[in-house]
């Protein structure tokens, strides 16, 4: 009996690599090729459904030439086999597309094993009883010890652990879970490294993050996005716009006073339908999805990845997005009367037991600008104070002195209780360096020694690294940016301006975001977002792209539409990316499909016409051999290009951040003109080898 204990952040990036020609992928592919020609499955794609239907009456026609004897039988058997092979070639198209899913979802499933749980009959239960995973069921309680297995999803309802997630994100490094806040949410598969956590299970068998994971990479509820079913009713209307114009052909026939075979009318009804995208448009769709999976991120549906290739205004946390989501010390001011370094070797006394990135900070700015290393602190017998929510302050108690490092006003208060004095003054610099640190953006903290201010030091949200640059590239795609957090208005603009994003939503509250999004929404607006917490859960329902992270919460990710395995709040940029690059990819190939009819009608119509409109010589500009060879040469592309441009459509066309205009002209150039181009040579080639080797 298995369980969904698995390793999916492993599984994905195994198969992250795998090649588009892997042999365990397309030699199931061309089995699934022939299958898929079941026309209550072909139905679904309806121009490569009516391929299939005159593929079958050629066929037909051919058996009959057969039996009587008539016909060009040789030419007719040719122009069946590749119309055939057009439908194989477009099953074989979204068969690799499947096929690469299906191997991601074979490796999630491998990584299952067996797991017992430890049940609880309710919350302060003392005993439990052990039973398989398999058959916990939404609602049962069960105990996680030091060493355990999370048996299945849930939700912590009581204790606290450090828990191991490298399964699901692949980093080593433990992450802690407790029962309330934002951190309460567990997934089966993980491990508890330290203490005991009690857990609520939130999902039954079948419907677990990890059998959720296997039918999306699976493709099991692929349905149509919008703008496919947009784009396939314009293929369709092409397609019947070209029935009635071939049907009107034998009149034209007649009255020149010649014939056309029903071959014939097929081959050029073929070559002038869109075949190419319409061959392709299930495999870009698969393949969109299929990359996000590789980055490490589930979309719930293709409407979300078609979403985020459309998104007008994307909303970004500013912590450990915009910023590195640590503070940083980077300046030290000494108060009137202190030397700097005195103030250094306070502030690092002060911050040695202070584990946190902050506190690191501060040693390490004392260590590398003042030359200050870090003492043993055993031997002098040091008392450390914990920072508490309520004194708003820590330091330490050493060799008859007493240092403090917190908030400003606590700070004061301090030094104020220990000099017994509520009404002591301090010097004006102190008040000036607070306000300037707040206006640029910055948090200071005060550091006193036995009651006494000796000076302020500077946390600084330090911007990452290149962020000026990708808010840029963003403007310029017409995407506008907005900052969320929960700083003051003034924080919050020096952090705008510094890291170039176009807008800001200071002292955000859940409804605040909600509300924003709505606005924009209104303004006829696509809205991206990402968030980890149940007072995001909100925002993300009503955003049209909502990226939520695998470590929030339940309601987190159950209210997103995408979910990020790694949990880094960064990916929504390029999560963008994705999703305008499948756009991309439809576009340019569905561009490139249309243009490629005008080198096929330069091949057929002169070679239907020739002999009783010896005028249209003049249209054969490729100087085509023969009449059969022209419309051979024509169908044999028209199929050989689909295997051609499975590569493209699979690993999508390359995206580079500029203006819809300069992408429009670039496409045109490069799929319109070359569209039109490419015909015209593999036309000829086709032409020149099928005489040469006698097939006319």
């Amino acid at each position: 009996m298995t369980e969904t204990v698995f390793a999916p952040g492993d599984a994905v990036r195994n198969t992250r690599t795998s090649s588009l020609f892997d042999s365990k992928i397309l030699v199931p592919a061309i089995g699934e090729s022939f299958k898929k020609l079941d026309p209550r499955t072909l139905v679904r794609n309806p121009v490569m459904f009516v391929v299939e239907v005159v593929a079958a009456l050629t066929t037909v026609l051919l058996a009959r030439d057969i039996v009587m004897g008539t016909g060009h039988i040789l030419f007719e058997s040719q122009i069946a086999i590749w119309l055939w092979f057009t439908v194989v070639f477009a099953n074989f198209a979204e068969a690799v597309a499947e096929g690469r899913g299906k191997a991601q979802a074979d490796a999630l499933r491998k990584t299952r094993t067996e797991t017992m749980a430890k049940k609880l009959a309710a919350a302060d239960a003392t005993t439990f009883v052990t039973v398989p995973g398999l058959s916990l069921r939404a609602g049962d309680l069960v105990l996680v010890d030091a060493g355990d297995l999370i048996p299945s999803d849930g939700e912590v309802i009581e204790g606290v652990a450090s828990v191991d997630e490298s399964a699901i994100t692949g980093e080593s490094a433990p992450v802690i879970r407790e029962s309330g806040g934002d951190r309460s949410a567990v997934t089966g598969g993980t491990r508890v490294l330290s203490d005991h956590i009690k857990v609520r299970i939130t999902a039954s068998p079948g419907s677990t993050f990890l059998d959720r994971m296997i039918a999306l990479v699976e493709g099991a509820q692929r349905q149509k996005t919008p703008n496919e079913i947009a784009l396939n009713i314009l293929l369709i209307g092409m397609t019947i716009i070209f029935v009635l114009a071939t049907v009107t052909i034998p009149s034209f026939a007649t009255y020149g006073g010649g014939a056309v075979s029903v071959v014939i009318l097929v081959a050029l009804f073929v070559t002038l339908i869109p075949t190419t995208i319409g061959a392709l448009l299930s495999a870009i769709g698969i393949a969109g999805m299929d990359r996000l999976v590789k980055f490490n991120v589930l979309a719930m549906s293709g409407r979300a990845v078609e979403a985020a290739g459309d998104v007008d205004t994307l909303l970004l946390d500013k912590t450990g997005t915009i910023t590195l989501g640590n503070r940083v010390a980077t300046e030290l001011i000494a108060m009137p009367g202190v030397s700097e370094r005195d103030l250094a070797d306070a502030a690092q006394l002060s911050s040695l037991s202070d584990e946190t990135p902050e506190g690191r900070s501060v040693v390490v700015l004392a260590k590398e600008k003042y030359g200050i290393r870090a003492r043993e602190m055993g031997p002098l017998n040091a008392v450390f104070i914990p920072f508490t929510a309520q004194t708003r302050m820590s330091g330490v108690d050493i060799g008859g002195s007493s240092i403090r490092k917190g908030a400003v006003d606590a700070i004061v208060a301090h030094v104020r209780d220990v000099n017994r004095n509520p009404n002591l003054a301090f010097p004006r610099e102190l008040t000036e360096t607070t306000e300037r640190i707040a206006k640029a953006g910055g948090t200071p903290l005060a550091v006193a020694k036995d009651g006494r201010v000796l000076g302020v030091i500077h946390l600084k949200d330090v911007v990452k690294g290149g962020i000026r640059e990708r808010f840029a590239e963003l403007r310029q795609m017409g995407i506008r940016t907005v900052m969320i957090t929960g700083d003051n208005p003034l924080t919050a603009a020096a952090i705008a301006a510094e890291s170039g994003v176009d807008d800001f939503l200071a002292q955000a509250t859940p409804e605040a975001k909600l509300k924003l999004i709505r606005d924009e929404q209104a303004k006829g607006k696509l809205v991206a977002m990402c968030g980890d917490g149940t007072n995001d859960a909100p925002a993300l329902a009503q955003a049209d792209v909502g990226v939520a992270m695998q470590t929030g919460t339940v309601a987190a990710r159950e209210a997103g539409n995408m979910v990020d395995l790694d949990s880094d709040p960064t990916k929504l940029i390029e999560i963008v990316g994705i999703g305008k690059q499948l756009l991309m990819t439809r576009g340019a190939l569905t561009t490139f499909s249309i243009a490629n009819d005008v080198a096929k009608y330069f091949a057929i119509i002169p070679a239907m016409f020739l002999a009783f409109y010896p005028q249209l010589q003049a249209l054969n500009i490729m100087q085509l051999k023969t009449p059969e060879s022209a419309i051979l040469s024509a169908i044999i592309f028209n199929a050989l290009i689909i295997i051609a441009l499975i590569p493209l459509s699979l690993k999508g066309v390359r995206y580079r951040p500029q203006s819809a205009s300069r992408l429009l002209a670039r496409n045109l150039l490069i799929y319109g003109l070359g569209g039109v181009i490419v015909p015209f040579i593999g036309i000829k080639i086709i032409d020149v080898l099928v005489t040469s080797i006698g097939l006319i």
